[in-house]
């Protein structure tokens, strides 16, 4: 599975590595991911997530129902 975040979106984005001469080599920005599982309460079931640190504090906010159903919208969730 990619390294995409499934409530916020956020995903592997590319740039430079700067060293001290100032020479630059391209390098990747990878998320902070982590799998987690979260207990819906209005679908009474259990959703596996691969979200971001981002992602988990979006769910803290709006509930996970909220930010399953606003993922969704914006395309981020992918689910099999």
């Amino acid at each position: 599975m990619s390294k995409i975040c499934q409530i916020t979106g956020k995903k592997v984005i590319t740039g430079n590595k700067v060293s001290h001469s100032n020479k630059k080599t391209k390098r990747t920005f990878e998320p902070n991911l982590h799998i987690k599982k979260f207990f819906v309460p209005e679908l009474d079931e259990w959703v596996t997530l691969k979200v971001s640190a981002a992602g988990l504090r979006t769910i803290n906010k709006k509930g996970i129902y909220a930010a399953l159903v606003d993922a969704s919208a914006d395309g981020f969730l992918f689910r099999r």
